[in-house]
């Protein structure tokens, strides 16, 4: 029974947490696309077969589909993969094609194209806003207020009242900024440079690692220097105030995610911590459990992974178009039909094998390369 429960809080979770967030996602795209007058076909809220729909007075047929998973947008004249327009785009009058997407300049394009990430961006800075409105806005300065006796900040020699005003040279304005720089560097050489009794003191450390296991025994390895704020302070503040911390704290977590990608990149992380939406679906469950605001804080976690990913320079993402509608701009006509060809096919591979990728590394996470090696290795005991 409770198998059953944690399967369908996984499973609800993953719906209440990726449905809203994509099909926001596409809005951004329908708006700005109806702001520069582009007709749009269909808006289908979910994915896969038709359940019912509707279709409003400017002709757009709006449907609600078998899949819960989002949704998309077709403009009228969509852009095939190579960036030709519908066949029958060529054949209508001039007064409609102006009403399609390939109808439009390419800087109309690439802001529709843009509007969707930005949405994702926008509504974790609306969830964030939502947080310090109701909790206050937090003034916590990076200075030290305790170190725990023998751990990396006692060794380094940090002492209280020490501000932390750099660390590998990015500046440090916050305690938070601390928090989310040392969450991801377990192990790590770090330079510190560090305000005491009036003068800039240089330390280099190494970082603690915490190691902690989840429900399905996948050990989580972070850093921390073991040091406590001086103090929490938090404040009503007025609505610039409210938006400004929300936007650093959207800044700090793309940051943080860039981070990621680096250390993956550079072979100090393992790509094996790149999950896919089996494990959203993991820890969407898990904050359900823990209530509203844990799985909240999750959702705008999300949305900026899904505003940075669709920003990457990847063909099929909205950053390939971005970037085909940047050459465009520059160049003053499109990039040949061939480039784009090969660019989106070899868009299509990457996908199609990052895709494969994270699936194997959700399932993974969820014990199943495990239980297969315990069952091989129980064959080859009974046999021999």
């Amino acid at each position: 029974m409770n198998h059953v429960l944690t399967i369908a809080a996984m499973v609800g979770g993953f719906f209440a947490l990726i449905g809203p967030l994509v099909f926001l996602h596409e809005l951004g795209h329908y708006a700005v696309g109806r702001l520069f007058g582009v007709k749009v076909d269909a808006f289908s809220i979910g994915m896969g077969r038709e359940l019912f729909g509707w279709n409003d007075r400017y002709g757009t047929r709006w449907r609600v589909s078998a899949l819960p998973i989002g949704g998309f947008v077709k403009f009228a004249g969509d852009m095939g993969p190579a960036g030709e327009p519908d066949p029958a785009w060529l054949s209508l009058p001039l007064d409609e094609q102006s009403k399609t997407m390939h109808g439009k300049p390419a800087w109309q394009r690439f802001l529709i194209v843009a509007a969707g990430p930005f949405t994702n961006f926008l509504v974790a800075i609306a969830i964030y806003a939502g947080f310090f409105a109701a909790y206050g806005v937090p003034h916590t300065p990076p200075v030290i207020g305790s170190v725990i006796q023998g751990s990396a900040a006692d060794k380094g020699g940090l002492k209280p009242g020490d501000r932390i005003r750099s660390i590998n040279g990015r500046s440090i304005g916050t305690f938070d900024e601390i928090e989310l720089m040392l969450i991801i560097r377990p192990h790590a050489h770090l330079h510190l440079t560090v305000a005491r009794g009036g003068h800039d003191l240089a330390v280099d450390l190494t970082s603690d690692t915490i190691t902690q296991v989840d429900d399905s025994g996948n050990k989580i390895e972070s850093g921390q220097l073991g040091i406590g704020p001086a103090g929490l302070s938090y404040s009503k503040g007025n609505a610039g105030d409210i938006l400004r911390a929300s936007v650093l704290a959207v800044r700090d977590r793309v940051r943080m995610i860039t981070d990621i990608f680096g250390q993956i990149a550079h072979g100090d992380r393992s790509a094996s911590e790149l999950g896919g939406p089996l494990r959203i679906a993991q820890f969407s469950g898990a904050r359900v459990s823990l209530g509203f605001v844990p799985f909240i804080d999750l959702m705008a976690l999300i949305s900026i992974n899904l505003g940075f990913i669709n920003l990457l320079p990847i063909p099929l993402l909205d950053g390939g178009h971005l970037f085909f509608y940047l050459a465009e701009m520059v160049r003053r006509r499109p990039l040949p039909a061939k480039a784009q060809q090969w660019a989106f096919k070899s868009g299509v591979a990457v996908l199609l094998g990052f895709m494969m990728f994270v699936t194997a590394n959700d399932l993974g996470s969820l014990g199943l390369w495990r239980t297969l090696s315990g069952l091989v290795e129980q064959s080859s005991n009974v046999k021999s």
